[in-house]
């Protein structure tokens, strides 16, 4: 086991994928809406992801960073920067044209493109601050800086479709916030109760050494609570309704960020929370909660994704069927279910943002996100329907994509751990799913032209995409570099 990583350079490591984020955001106040300030937020997204992959080495076999006692990089934190570092890519490189295009059109203006410019960088430096927070308070209000900083991103256009979203967005998931605040209001509580020192009653650290002296009761209804809580973050069931809102109305590389990225983090901070509550109140009352909550999730995506006539909804609700696999993983639990989980947040992650920012491309060119509306997509735009293709069938967990692998490993674990109805139940809503959205796709993607050939897919958005895609198809083919790092970051959550 490598040792602990402590002092100035551990600081540093810790510091740079916030703080690079944060300067480009400053250099985008002062200078404005430019492409070279624009590709500073891209080489912010690099920094992150280089210290995701730099600090693997280190990470993957059980070494801890730390800054403190309230920042932290371990193997869990590291898979989560290098989701953050690599769809934050994607989406600002996509960024530059979508910018450029909405200027062209009249859509936004100086102020609005300069706004855009210092939010996007805001939200990637606030997520990282929750992936790397070991104090469980900071993580609470990085997790609530995100929805301040996305609130104004969703309204981005300033229509009535996107300022109804975008308050339906900041009320619903205030709700649940505050219920992620009570509960963790309730940790704390239950923390000082136990005789816990006060500066580490939200130490992440600490709580999970004396979880078993903490209140069960107390702890029960804290967990209830940040299930609910985070779970409206999560696109779950009961609060999701502000998700397919919001990501319809989002600037697409926006809606890349939001489902690749931010989802997954809610998700991330419930599987912190679950190895303090299994220790705590048992494993059968943690995956009765979580499992309800994701098959009531993916019971709704599904019928909804039979329904749907929008591919931007499509799509959103493709992400709420995805983060209720994530939680059936956590509420499994098991080293290989948390494996398979974090595997698929990375390939959901790339391919979502693939998918989202295509999508921005096919409402740029068509004017309308009205499936019925938009067909024969190959025959007028070859490469930006065979990217979209690409990232359906990537997202439908079709081989080579990591999906397949991350969806059989949740099954495999499902079974392994006497869950096989769930695990039946799973396959038989994700063959619901595939039919849905296959169908509807082939509707979009084949059949007789409706309009005129289409512009090509620029080089600078198309390169991005492919490679997203090219990623997530390696990922499902091989194990290496990717399977040690997952494997280790699974036993820091994973009970049995």
């Amino acid at each position: 086991m490598t040792a602990d990583l402590t002092g100035g350079a551990a600081v540093l490591l810790v510091a740079a994928p916030i703080a690079a984020p944060v300067a480009a955001a400053a250099a985008t106040v002062l200078m404005g809406w430019r492409r070279s300030v624009a590709v500073g937020t891209i080489a912010a997204a690099a920094v992150v992801l280089a210290i995701g992959v730099g600090t693997a080495v280190w990470t993957t076999d059980g070494g801890v960073i730390t800054a403190g006692n309230w920042l932290r990089i371990d193997a869990l934190s590291g898979v989560m920067l290098i989701v953050i570092g690599s769809v934050g890519i994607i989406a600002t490189w996509s960024g530059l044209g979508y910018i450029d295009d909405e200027l062209d059109a009249g859509h936004t203006d100086a102020t609005g493109a300069r706004r855009y410019g210092v939010l996007v960088p805001l939200f990637i430096a606030a997520m990282v601050l929750a992936v790397l927070a070991n104090n469980l308070g900071l993580l609470w209000a990085a997790v609530e800086a995100t929805t301040i900083v996305t609130a104004f991103l969703v309204g981005h256009r300033r229509t009535r479709k996107s300022l109804e979203a975008t308050w339906k967005y900041v009320i619903i998931c205030s709700v649940g916030i505050a219920l992620a605040y009570l509960g963790t209001v309730l940790v704390n509580y239950a923390a000082r109760h136990a005789g816990i020192a006060e500066h580490g009653t939200l130490d992440w650290t600490q709580l999970v050494a004396h979880a078993a002296d903490l209140d069960p009761g107390v702890m029960r209804l804290a967990f209830a609570l940040l299930v609910l809580g985070f779970g409206t973050k999560a696109g779950l069931v009961p609060l999701h309704s502000w998700l397919p809102d919001a990501h319809s109305q989002a600037p697409a590389p926006v809606s890349a960020l939001m489902s690749g990225v931010l989802l997954p983090v809610a998700i991330y901070a419930l599987a912190r929370y679950r190895v303090i509550a299994v220790e705590n109140v048992g494993v059968g009352f943690v995956r009765g909660l979580l499992i309800a909550v994701a098959l009531a999730s993916l019971l709704l995506a599904a019928g909804l994704l039979v329904a749907q006539r929008d591919y931007k909804r499509l799509l959103a609700y493709s992400s709420i069927e995805h983060m209720a696999l994530a939680a059936i993983g956590v509420a499994i639990g098991t080293p290989l279910a948390i494996a398979a989980v974090l595997l698929h947040i990375v390939g959901h992650g790339l391919g979502k943002a693939v998918l989202f920012c295509g999508a921005g491309e096919i409402l740029a060119r068509e004017g309308t996100t009205r499936i019925d509306q938009v067909r024969g997509l190959f025959l007028r735009a070859p490469v930006l329907a065979g990217v979209f293709a690409a990232g359906l069938a990537a997202l439908l967990g079709l081989p080579p994509f990591s999906l397949f692998v991350s969806e059989i490993g949740l099954i495999r674990a499902g079974f392994a751990a006497e869950l096989g109805w769930v695990a039946a139940a799973v396959l038989v809503l994700l063959l619901v799913i595939f039919v849905a959205v296959a169908t509807k796709a082939a509707g979009i993607l084949l059949g007789a032209s409706t309009g005129e050939p289409r512009a090509a897919l620029r080089v600078s958005t198309a390169a991005p995409l492919l490679a997203g895609l090219v990623i997530v198809a390696v990922l499902g083919l091989v194990n290496w570099p990717l399977g040690p790092l997952l494997h280790s970051a699974s036993l820091i959550v994973a009970t049995r």
